[in-house]
C-alpha cells in the first residue's frame, strides 16, 4: 500500500497514526526547525500545540519520536512532547522503532523518555500500557550504551555539564544523560 493510501484509509476509517508505513531505512533530518516539528506533534494531537491550527498530514509517532531524538538541541516545549508521544501512541511498532535508535546511536535518549513515561503511566490503571513500556525500557536497557551524552540540549560549559551531572536524576545517570528532566516536568503527560 502507497503512503498516500494509507493516509486516506486512516481517515476513512479513523485509524491511529500508528498504523501508518514507516521507511525500510529512516534517515531523520539531524536540523528539524522548531516550528514545523511543532506543527508535526499539533497534528498528533499534542495538546501543548492544540492552539495551533494546521492542515499538515500526520506522521507515523514513532517517526517523529525518532527525529526528534536525533536533535542536538530541542527547544523544551518539544522535548516535553516526546513522553506523551510514548505514553499516547505506545502501540508503536517497537521493532522499528529500536532498530532506527540503535543504527543512530540514541538508545539511551530514548531509553530515558521511555523511562519518564512508564514513571508518569504508573499513576494510571492501564496495565497494558504500562507492561508495554516496561518491556520496551528492558530492550533498550540490553543496548544501552556507555557514553554520557546530553538530551536534546547542547551543554556549552564544564560549569554547566558538571551541574547537570550533580543534578540529574537517577534516571538520568541510568541512561548515561546529562539532564535534569523529571516526570514532574511533563505538563501534558496525561
Amino acid at each position: 500500500m502507497t503512503t498516500r493510501l494509507a493516509r486516506k484509509f486512516n481517515a476513512v476509517y479513523g485509524l491511529s497514526p500508528t498504523s501508518l508505513p514507516t521507511p525500510d531505512l529512516f534517515e531523520p533530518h539531524p536540523h528539524v526547525n522548531n516550528e514545523e516539528f511543532a506543527k508535526t506533534l499539533s497534528a498528533l494531537g499534542y495538546p501543548g500545540f492544540a492552539y495551533m491550527k494546521t492542515r499538515m498530514r500526520e506522521r507515523n509517532p514513532a517517526e517523529v519520536l525518532v527525529e526528534g531524538l536525533k536533535q542536538d538541541s530541542l527547544e523544551a516545549r518539544l522535548v516535553e512532547a516526546l513522553p506523551w508521544l510514548v505514553l499516547n501512541y505506545w502501540d508503536m511498532d517497537k521493532g522499528w522503532l529500536v532498530r532506527n535508535v540503535k543504527l543512530n546511536d540514541l538508545q539511551n535518549r530514548l531509553g530515558f523518555v521511555v523511562t519518564l513515561a512508564r514513571r508518569v503511566s504508573e499513576r494510571s490503571d492501564n496495565e497494558d500500557r504500562n507492561r508495554a513500556l516496561g518491556e520496551l525500557e528492558k530492550t533498550l536497557e540490553m543496548s544501552r550504551l556507555a557514553r554520557e551524552d546530553t538530551f536534546l540540549k547542547q551543554v556549552k560549559t564544564d560549569v554547566e555539564r558538571e551541574w547537570l551531572r550533580r543534578n540529574r536524576s537517577e534516571e538520568a545517570k541510568r541512561w548515561n544523560l546529562l539532564t535534569n528532566w523529571r516526570p514532574e516536568h511533563l505538563q501534558y503527560a496525561f
